[in-house]
Protein backbone atom coordinates (compact mmCIF):
# COMPACT_ATOMS: atom_id res chain seq x y z
CA UNK A 1 0.00 0.00 0.00
CA UNK A 2 0.87 3.68 -0.61
CA UNK A 3 0.92 5.75 1.98
CA UNK A 4 -0.01 9.18 0.33
CA UNK A 5 0.55 12.08 3.44
CA UNK A 6 4.37 13.01 2.46
CA UNK A 7 6.23 15.86 3.06
CA UNK A 8 5.66 18.75 0.57
CA UNK A 9 6.62 22.64 0.10
CA UNK A 10 5.00 24.41 3.31
CA UNK A 11 1.75 26.33 2.13
CA UNK A 12 -0.45 28.15 4.41
CA UNK A 13 -3.42 28.90 2.00
CA UNK A 14 -6.83 27.53 2.68
CA UNK A 15 -8.59 28.50 -0.23
CA UNK A 16 -11.79 26.70 -0.79
CA UNK A 17 -12.40 26.94 -4.77
CA UNK A 18 -16.11 25.33 -5.72
CA UNK A 19 -18.11 26.50 -8.21
CA UNK A 20 -21.12 24.57 -9.79
CA UNK A 21 -20.91 22.97 -12.86
CA UNK A 22 -23.23 21.02 -15.20
CA UNK A 23 -23.49 17.35 -13.76
CA UNK A 24 -22.52 14.30 -16.10
CA UNK A 25 -25.12 11.27 -16.53
CA UNK A 26 -22.45 8.34 -15.41
CA UNK A 27 -21.04 6.27 -17.76
CA UNK A 28 -23.50 3.77 -19.87
CA UNK A 29 -23.59 0.35 -18.48
CA UNK A 30 -24.21 -0.68 -22.08
CA UNK A 31 -21.77 -2.63 -24.05
CA UNK A 32 -20.36 0.78 -26.25
CA UNK A 33 -18.93 3.42 -23.23
CA UNK A 34 -18.85 6.97 -23.71
CA UNK A 35 -15.44 8.43 -25.36
CA UNK A 36 -13.99 11.00 -22.90
CA UNK A 37 -15.59 13.91 -24.60
CA UNK A 38 -18.82 13.17 -23.35
CA UNK A 39 -18.38 11.59 -19.64
CA UNK A 40 -15.86 13.70 -18.62
CA UNK A 41 -13.85 12.57 -15.39
CA UNK A 42 -12.64 14.05 -12.35
CA UNK A 43 -9.61 13.43 -10.59
CA UNK A 44 -8.72 13.64 -7.13
CA UNK A 45 -6.49 13.04 -4.10
CA UNK A 46 -6.80 12.76 -0.07
CA UNK A 47 -4.22 14.16 2.87
CA UNK A 48 -5.47 12.07 5.13
CA UNK A 49 -4.26 11.27 9.62
CA UNK A 50 -3.11 7.90 8.77
CA UNK A 51 -3.37 4.81 6.59
CA UNK A 52 -6.90 3.85 6.93
CA UNK A 53 -10.69 4.29 7.97
CA UNK A 54 -10.80 1.25 9.30
CA UNK A 55 -8.39 2.91 12.05
CA UNK A 56 -10.39 5.52 12.71
CA UNK A 57 -8.56 7.67 9.98
CA UNK A 58 -9.76 10.92 8.63
CA UNK A 59 -8.65 13.05 5.68
CA UNK A 60 -7.78 16.43 6.45
CA UNK A 61 -7.42 17.87 2.61
CA UNK A 62 -9.14 16.91 -0.61
CA UNK A 63 -8.44 18.63 -3.82
CA UNK A 64 -9.76 17.05 -7.19
CA UNK A 65 -9.96 18.61 -11.08
CA UNK A 66 -12.49 18.09 -13.54
CA UNK A 67 -10.92 16.96 -17.48
CA UNK A 68 -13.57 17.83 -20.24
CA UNK A 69 -12.24 17.16 -23.82
CA UNK A 70 -8.15 16.81 -22.43
CA UNK A 71 -8.59 20.13 -20.44
CA UNK A 72 -8.64 21.01 -16.85
CA UNK A 73 -11.99 22.97 -16.78
CA UNK A 74 -13.09 23.08 -13.00
CA UNK A 75 -10.68 22.60 -9.67
CA UNK A 76 -11.83 21.96 -5.97
CA UNK A 77 -10.00 22.01 -3.01
CA UNK A 78 -10.50 21.99 1.10
CA UNK A 79 -8.74 21.40 4.21
CA UNK A 80 -11.02 20.09 6.46
CA UNK A 81 -11.05 19.45 10.19
CA UNK A 82 -11.11 15.49 11.27
CA UNK A 83 -11.91 16.43 14.73
CA UNK A 84 -8.94 15.10 16.61
CA UNK A 85 -5.54 16.69 16.89
CA UNK A 86 -2.79 15.82 13.79
CA UNK A 87 0.09 13.59 15.41
CA UNK A 88 3.23 15.35 15.24
CA UNK A 89 4.39 12.75 12.55
CA UNK A 90 1.35 13.72 10.25
CA UNK A 91 2.30 17.17 10.63
CA UNK A 92 5.89 16.48 9.89
CA UNK A 93 5.57 14.11 7.64
CA UNK A 94 2.57 16.61 5.51
CA UNK A 95 3.18 19.89 6.90
CA UNK A 96 -0.54 20.13 7.49
CA UNK A 97 -0.60 21.49 10.62
CA UNK A 98 -2.94 21.28 13.71
CA UNK A 99 -3.32 25.45 13.57
CA UNK A 100 -3.79 24.85 9.63
CA UNK A 101 -6.90 22.30 10.20
CA UNK A 102 -8.65 23.68 13.51
CA UNK A 103 -9.89 26.97 10.85
CA UNK A 104 -10.92 24.64 8.64
CA UNK A 105 -14.53 23.21 8.57
CA UNK A 106 -15.05 19.77 9.50
CA UNK A 107 -14.89 16.85 7.13
CA UNK A 108 -18.95 16.39 6.95
CA UNK A 109 -19.33 20.22 5.59
CA UNK A 110 -16.60 19.50 2.88
CA UNK A 111 -17.85 16.10 1.98
CA UNK A 112 -21.71 17.23 1.69
CA UNK A 113 -19.97 19.98 -1.15
CA UNK A 114 -17.77 17.76 -2.45
CA UNK A 115 -20.07 15.30 -3.11
CA UNK A 116 -22.53 17.67 -4.75
CA UNK A 117 -19.45 18.59 -7.05
CA UNK A 118 -18.75 15.39 -8.40
CA UNK A 119 -22.14 13.94 -9.07
CA UNK A 120 -21.91 10.87 -10.88
CA UNK A 121 -18.61 11.80 -13.17
CA UNK A 122 -16.27 8.85 -13.59
CA UNK A 123 -13.41 9.31 -10.88
CA UNK A 124 -9.45 8.70 -10.96
CA UNK A 125 -6.85 8.92 -8.81
CA UNK A 126 -3.47 8.05 -7.93
CA UNK A 127 -3.40 4.16 -6.46
CA UNK A 128 -6.87 4.52 -6.76
CA UNK A 129 -7.81 2.25 -3.54
CA UNK A 130 -6.57 4.31 -0.86
CA UNK A 131 -8.46 7.61 -1.97
CA UNK A 132 -11.74 5.01 -2.94
CA UNK A 133 -11.62 3.92 0.69
CA UNK A 134 -11.88 7.31 2.03
CA UNK A 135 -13.97 8.63 -0.05
CA UNK A 136 -16.32 5.49 0.71
CA UNK A 137 -16.07 6.00 3.99
CA UNK A 138 -16.78 9.87 4.31
CA UNK A 139 -19.58 9.61 2.01
CA UNK A 140 -21.54 7.09 4.55
CA UNK A 141 -20.77 9.35 7.12
CA UNK A 142 -22.92 11.74 5.92
CA UNK A 143 -25.17 9.36 4.03
CA UNK A 144 -24.29 8.67 0.90
CA UNK A 145 -22.74 6.08 -1.47
CA UNK A 146 -20.60 6.02 -4.58
CA UNK A 147 -22.01 4.80 -7.79
CA UNK A 148 -19.25 6.28 -9.87
CA UNK A 149 -16.88 4.44 -11.69
CA UNK A 150 -13.21 4.97 -10.41
CA UNK A 151 -9.73 4.20 -12.28
CA UNK A 152 -6.61 4.16 -11.23
CA UNK A 153 -3.80 5.87 -13.05
CA UNK A 154 -1.06 4.06 -10.84
CA UNK A 155 -2.34 0.99 -12.73
CA UNK A 156 -2.45 2.12 -15.87
CA UNK A 157 0.59 3.98 -16.25
CA UNK A 158 2.44 0.48 -15.45
CA UNK A 159 0.74 -0.97 -18.11
CA UNK A 160 1.29 2.15 -20.74
CA UNK A 161 4.59 3.21 -19.62
CA UNK A 162 6.32 -0.05 -18.35
CA UNK A 163 9.86 1.87 -19.13
CA UNK A 164 9.69 4.54 -16.43
CA UNK A 165 11.65 3.62 -13.46
CA UNK A 166 8.92 3.61 -11.13
CA UNK A 167 5.12 4.51 -10.88
CA UNK A 168 5.46 6.92 -8.46
CA UNK A 169 3.59 10.22 -9.24
CA UNK A 170 6.82 12.52 -8.79
CA UNK A 171 8.41 9.88 -10.53
CA UNK A 172 5.94 9.87 -13.81
CA UNK A 173 6.00 13.14 -13.51
CA UNK A 174 10.04 13.26 -14.36
CA UNK A 175 9.52 10.62 -16.72
CA UNK A 176 7.21 12.07 -19.39
CA UNK A 177 8.16 15.93 -18.19
CA UNK A 178 4.85 16.43 -16.85
CA UNK A 179 4.53 20.26 -15.88
CA UNK A 180 4.52 20.93 -12.08
CA UNK A 181 4.99 23.90 -9.97
CA UNK A 182 7.74 21.71 -8.06
CA UNK A 183 4.71 21.49 -5.01
CA UNK A 184 4.32 17.39 -4.44
CA UNK A 185 1.67 15.64 -1.53
CA UNK A 186 -0.86 18.74 -1.52
CA UNK A 187 -4.08 17.57 -2.52
CA UNK A 188 -5.00 20.50 -5.54
CA UNK A 189 -1.30 19.98 -6.70
CA UNK A 190 -1.26 16.26 -6.77
CA UNK A 191 -4.56 15.88 -8.46
CA UNK A 192 -3.55 18.63 -11.14
CA UNK A 193 -0.36 16.49 -11.81
CA UNK A 194 -2.77 13.08 -11.78
CA UNK A 195 -4.69 14.94 -14.27
CA UNK A 196 -2.17 16.21 -16.80
CA UNK A 197 -1.14 12.43 -16.31
CA UNK A 198 -4.77 10.96 -17.32
CA UNK A 199 -4.74 13.37 -20.33
CA UNK A 200 -0.74 12.01 -21.16
CA UNK A 201 -2.25 8.55 -21.02
CA UNK A 202 -5.50 9.56 -22.92
CA UNK A 203 -3.18 11.27 -25.56
CA UNK A 204 -0.76 7.91 -25.60
CA UNK A 205 -3.89 5.81 -26.44
CA UNK A 206 -5.61 8.02 -28.88
CA UNK A 207 -2.44 8.45 -31.28
CA UNK A 208 -1.04 4.98 -30.92
CA UNK A 209 -4.35 3.18 -31.77
CA UNK A 210 -5.43 6.18 -34.08
CA UNK A 211 -8.45 6.75 -32.05
CA UNK A 212 -10.99 10.13 -31.89
CA UNK A 213 -11.32 9.34 -28.20
CA UNK A 214 -10.14 7.10 -25.22
CA UNK A 215 -12.83 5.99 -23.58
CA UNK A 216 -13.08 6.04 -19.50
CA UNK A 217 -14.14 1.65 -19.54
CA UNK A 218 -10.98 1.70 -21.90
CA UNK A 219 -8.80 3.20 -19.22
CA UNK A 220 -10.55 1.28 -16.19
CA UNK A 221 -9.90 -2.20 -18.20
CA UNK A 222 -6.36 -1.83 -18.58
CA UNK A 223 -5.71 -1.58 -14.81
CA UNK A 224 -6.68 -5.48 -14.70
CA UNK A 225 -5.53 -6.99 -17.23
CA UNK A 226 -1.60 -8.83 -17.41
CA UNK A 227 0.93 -5.81 -18.79
CA UNK A 228 1.97 -8.88 -21.34
CA UNK A 229 -1.40 -8.64 -22.75
CA UNK A 230 -1.94 -4.83 -22.94
CA UNK A 231 -1.18 -4.33 -27.14
CA UNK A 232 -3.30 -7.30 -28.06
CA UNK A 233 -6.19 -6.23 -25.21
CA UNK A 234 -6.61 -2.92 -26.40
CA UNK A 235 -6.69 -4.38 -30.12
CA UNK A 236 -9.82 -6.18 -29.52
CA UNK A 237 -11.25 -3.95 -27.06
CA UNK A 238 -11.38 -1.13 -29.98
CA UNK A 239 -12.39 -4.11 -32.59
CA UNK A 240 -14.80 -5.35 -30.45
CA UNK A 241 -16.56 -1.99 -29.21
CA UNK A 242 -16.95 -0.73 -32.75
CA UNK A 243 -14.40 2.64 -31.74
CA UNK A 244 -13.94 5.46 -34.63
CA UNK A 245 -10.99 5.97 -35.60
CA UNK A 246 -9.26 9.61 -35.73
CA UNK A 247 -10.54 11.70 -38.62
CA UNK A 248 -7.13 12.21 -39.53
CA UNK A 249 -6.74 8.48 -40.55
CA UNK A 250 -7.67 7.60 -43.76
CA UNK A 251 -9.39 3.99 -44.73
Amino acid sequence: MIFKCTRFAPDAHNDFFYSPTRRESAPSTSPLPLPMAQSAVIVLDFETTGHSPAFGDRPIEVGAVRIEKGMMVDRFQALMNPGFTISWFIESLTGISNHMVAAAPDCEEVMVRFADWIGETPLAAHNAGFDAKFLDAELARIGRERTNPMACTLLASRRLFPDAPNHKLATLVRHLDIFTTGIFHRALADAEMTGRLWIAMTDLLRGRYQLEEAPFALMQALTRIARTRVDPFIRAYIEGQGLAPSPSVKA
